[in-house]
């Protein structure tokens, strides 16, 4: 069975390559009005081809402006886009911005570069969240982990999302992901059909939070992830 999982990881990999560069990049070129709309669309696409969903649990708060999520892999991303209809400004490493395909995709849909390595960084992103918020009127997204996990912990927490969240007064709203690494496991490169559950909790409105929010977020985050391991025998 272990070969046919290996099989279903380099076509969804093969699926979200080609998408991406035949499709949805020249097509963010070419219709740059609509950019968010075609990636919605073509991530639903992407999704049906690899045999996966993606289903959400409570409501997105039209009204967050930062979405702060666990991460796993790009099925985090692909689910998330295929799901809501708000054109979300996304928070990738600096690195990911020079790779050929996905570089071209997060130039071209304005995503926002983060220079982990540098202490201007974080100004920057702290400028680049505030413009997205005041002038383009997007939400951001971010990984609060910083890279993807291999196990069911959660990484520590990044300081550089709790400093910019009380620094701009942010209402943040966490989304725990489960059932990602089950449909595409980057680490394990296996592969399967499946589900990916996206469960949206209550939004914090950072300024009247106490200062211990951001901890006590990430062990409310924890137990979620793990009452699904346990009781639903869903994975992170």
């Amino acid at each position: 069975m272990k070969i046919f999982a290996k099989i279903r990881f380099y076509w969804g990999a093969a699926v979200i390559s080609f998408v991406t560069g035949a499709l949805m990049i020249p097509a963010i070129h070419l219709f740059p009005k609509y950019k968010g709309v075609i990636m919605h669309k073509l991530n639903k696409v992407s999704m049906f081809l690899m045999g996966a969903k993606a289903v959400q649990e409570g409501e997105m708060d039209p009204d967050a402006d930062l979405f702060l999520m666990n991460h796993q892999g790009i099925i985090d991303i692909v689910g998330m886009e295929s799901l809501q209809h708000n054109h979300l400004r996304w928070v990738a490493k600096k690195e990911l911005f020079d790779a050929v395909w996905f570089g071209n995709l997060l130039k071209g849909g304005d995503m926002i570069s983060l220079d982990r390595s540098s202490k201007a960084g974080l100004v920057k992103l702290m400028k680049e969240v505030k413009l997205s918020l005041e002038e383009k009127q997007r939400a951001v997204a971010i990984f609060p982990e910083g890279t993807r996990a291999k196990g069911q912990k959660l990484l520590p927490f990044k300081q550089g999302t709790n400093l910019v969240a009380k620094k701009l007064g942010l209402k943040v709203q966490p989304v725990v992901i489960t059932g990602s690494k089950w449909v595409l496991n980057e680490h394990d490169k296996t592969g399967h059909s499946g589900t990916v559950h996206y469960k949206f909790l209550p939004t914090i409105d950072v300024k009247e939070a106490p200062d211990d929010w951001y901890e006590v977020l990430q062990e409310q985050m924890q137990k979620e992830i793990d009452d699904a391991d346990t009781n639903h025998h869903r994975s992170r």
